[in-house]
Parts: C-alpha cells; structure tokens; sequence
C-alpha cells in the first residue's frame, strides 16, 4: 500500500517510524566509547540503525538504560541501508554477583557424586 504514496511522504512515515523505534527502546550498545541505540533485539544478535552505526565487529556491550545486562562478541553485521543486523559468537549475561570459588557456611553442595 505504500508503493502508491509519494516518495517524500513514504519517507516521513519511514522516519517517523524510526524515531518511535529509538524512544520505546532503552537498549543500546556500547563499542569503543560510541554508543548506538537497539531497534530491535533477539536471542542471538540486534539490529541497528544504518544511518547511525557502522558495521560492528568484535567485542561489544549491552545496557539497558544504565544497566549492564550483557558483553557479547559480534562476528556478522549487515547493512542492508536502513539497519545494521548483528550476530553474537558469543552473548554472556552480567550478573550482579561475582561468582563464587568457594562454599558458604551453612548452605550444601548441590549434590555429591557417589564412590563405586
């Protein structure tokens, strides 16, 4: 239905779709001191917006708003002129505990493997 439009108002609605896109989404991806925001996001990768980011590569962060929530490491980015699709290698959740090397007093072992 958009094809019988003007060319300037289909270009108004892509914009205006783009802009919603950025305010609903606090999700943005941080790469060497840049911040791009997320337009969309799935379990293996995101997309961004091509007239603002560049294909990315390599080690990347993920926050929502201020907080972290995963480092993740781009291998394929996609530009096809209105986004930049990203595909994780690897995605690793922050947690807001360090892990732990040790066992704390009064809690038990998951569980014991027993001898033969």
């Amino acid at each position: 239905m958009l094809e019988y439009l003007p060319q300037d108002l289909r270009e108004a609605i892509a914009a205006a779709h783009r802009r919603e896109q950025r305010r609903k989404g606090r999700l943005c991806v941080h790469v060497n001191g840049a911040v791009y925001p997320i337009l969309r996001w799935w379990e293996d990768g995101f997309a961004l917006d091509g007239r603002l980011a560049p294909q990315l590569r390599g080690h990347v962060d993920v926050y929502d708003g201020p907080r972290h929530i995963c480092r993740g490491l781009i291998v394929a980015s996609l530009d096809d002129g209105e986004e930049v699709v990203c595909e994780f290698k690897r995605n690793t959740m922050v947690g807001t505990t360090p892990p732990l090397d040790f066992i704390r007093e009064g809690e038990a072992p998951a569980g014991f493997i027993p001898r033969f």
